[in-house]
């Protein structure tokens, strides 16, 4: 069996592999921002004085790093409707367990990447700002949040490429995203290269705007070292490590 050029394109032009295509990259920016969000919380509970605090932190990233994302899956669309009758509605839709399951999951990743960039941050900015007179919730998101956003935008960039390529395992809960397209084409046609090259382009495609974008978001964030060798008011600021 040759390969027929005009099934792949007609692959790659067509609107359900476009679809799928935008299915899966919807799913993966709210996937990741839910999980930056809650890896945010879960990271300062991870750094809390208070060891109750930290024991939950650390309880919930070895819960969902000990588990597979696939398996978190199929206990919140399979089993989760079982617990509980009101997962039983229709507006329960495989997107939203899908979205519910890759967010707790990566959050959990995402907790110990922000607690790494949190902690990056050295103790003398937290006491330079403290003796300034900032409360506890402007030292965090005035002084160290965008030092440590710095520091965390390369590791979650990486995560956020893998979250595009987890969301093929939604396929098993019947969610028609870009890879279960090419899946559904070649079981009726059999053309496995076209319609799984067709997929391979739609992937390198979002992988490489995604790439692109942490480059210049790097590139954003990189007043704050460049600040720091200009900056005559806070001469504290020399002392973040680079």
């Amino acid at each position: 069996m040759t390969f027929e050029w005009n099934v792949f394109i007609d692959a790659l032009t067509s609107g359900t592999f476009l679809r799928g295509a935008l299915l899966s990259l919807a799913l993966a920016v709210v996937s990741m921002i839910a999980a930056t969000v809650i890896g945010f919380v879960v990271a300062l509970l991870r750094i809390a004085k208070n060891s109750g605090a930290r024991s939950v932190g650390w309880t919930y990233v070895w819960f969902f790093r000990a588990i597979p994302t696939l398996l978190v899956l199929l206990l919140i669309w399979n089993a989760g409707p079982q617990l509980f009758p009101a997962l039983r509605e229709n507006w329960f839709t495989p997107f939203l367990a899908a979205f519910v399951g890759f967010a707790v999951v990566e959050a959990a990743y995402m907790a110990e990447i922000l607690r790494s960039a949190l902690l990056s941050v050295d103790d003398g900015q937290h006491i330079a700002a403290r003796a300034l007179g900032l409360p506890p919730h402007k030292v965090l998101f005035k002084v160290v949040l965008p030092q440590a956003i710095k520091v965390a935008i390369p590791p979650s960039g990486n995560e956020f490429i893998a979250m595009l390529k987890y969301t093929s395992l939604a396929s098993v809960i019947s969610l028609r995203e870009l890879l279960t397209t090419a899946q559904s084409e070649v079981s009726v046609t059999f053309r496995y290269a076209e319609y799984y090259s067709a997929a391979l382009i739609y992937y390198l495609v979002i992988v490489s705007v995604a790439m692109l974008g942490q480059y210049f978001l790097e590139r954003r964030y990189q007043w704050i070292s460049k600040g720091q060798h200009t900056s005559v008011t806070t001469p504290t600021s020399q002392e973040v490590p680079a």
